[in-house]
């Protein structure tokens, strides 16, 4: 376990910092709260009465994890990376990659830029499969709406795909002139398939929401627009409606027999926003390097 991943921890229960035993496979604070590592390699961080948020399931975490590994949104984890990358180039910089999922986005960004790493969901099935994409990040099955398990001003850049977003707690891990990069979809994004397959769809003012929602923690700082134009099989169209936040209602085998009538490859347009965020009151030019 890299030291500057183990330095941006604190225990879920007394806020203490982190010493690691067994090899890197259990987290010993001085107070004598103990994590040990699953098989698979994440730590459970859960504590207290729990969330009150669905996990993603086995089903919809498979279905992410093909689709993803097919490289459809490849040009997307490239482009959080480039966004990401100038402000993880001083050694022991770490990146939190909150919401990780099965992990591609944060494999991406660490095949870019070797940094400190931690990676945070609250479903134990994603945790599996990132734990083993990103061994060398420390992988944390977690409440994003409860204090993170992160210490103040522990880390360089926060990443947000898809996935909740606790701006006060954002802000507080941050780093002067650390950066906030969340990326959401925009109106069409896969609107050729929505319908057919009981995706949930694109809520309006999408991004004003985003910014309120920030807001009184963070500055808007740059932004982009992605496009992709692709061409799915109907297995990759099952896939993406599964693996989505409307997978937690989609029966697959009915999925499957909806989208059993469709071509060889569908025309399927993916609209995305990188938004990117400083922190209130970090200096002018920091984040500059």
């Amino acid at each position: 376990m890299p030291a500057a991943s183990l330095a941006a921890l604190v225990c879920p229960v007394c806020r203490s910092p982190f010493t690691a035993g067994s090899g890197g496979r259990s987290l010993i604070c001085p107070a004598g709260h103990s994590f040990d590592a699953a098989k698979q390699g994440y730590f459970n961080f859960l504590t207290g009465k729990g969330t009150v948020f669905e996990a993603d399931s086995a089903a919809m975490v498979a279905a992410r994890f093909d689709f993803l590994s097919a490289g459809h949104y490849r040009p997307l984890a490239g482009a959080v990376a480039e966004l990401a990358a100038p402000f993880l180039a001083e050694a022991g910089s770490t990146v939190l990659d909150s919401g990780t999922g099965t992990g591609h986005y944060l494999r991406a960004l660490l095949d870019r830029v070797p940094a400190a790493a931690v990676g945070i969901d609250i479903s134990k099935f994603a945790l599996r499969r990132a734990a083993r994409l990103n061994p060398e990040a420390v992988n944390l099955v977690g409440d994003v709406w409860q204090p993170l398990p992160v210490g103040d001003d522990a880390v360089d850049v926060v990443t947000v795909v898809f996935a909740p977003r606790n701006a006060a707690e954002f802000a507080r891990v941050l780093r002067p002139g650390g950066r906030l990069i969340v990326v959401t979809p925009r109106p069409g994004h896969l609107a050729e398939i929505a319908g057919q397959t009981g995706m949930l769809g694109i809520e309006p003012a999408k991004e004003e929401r985003l910014a309120a929602t920030l807001a009184g923690h963070f500055r808007a700082h740059e932004g982009r627009d992605l496009d992709l134009d692709l061409r799915l099989a109907p297995a990759d169209v099952a896939n993406l409606a599964l693996m989505g936040p409307g997978g937690h209602h989609l029966d697959p085998a009915a999925l499957a027999a909806r989208v059993a009538g469709l071509p060889p490859r569908t025309a399927v347009s993916a609209r995305f926003r990188i938004s990117v965020f400083e922190p209130l009151g970090s200096p002018q030019q920091a984040g500059k390097r």
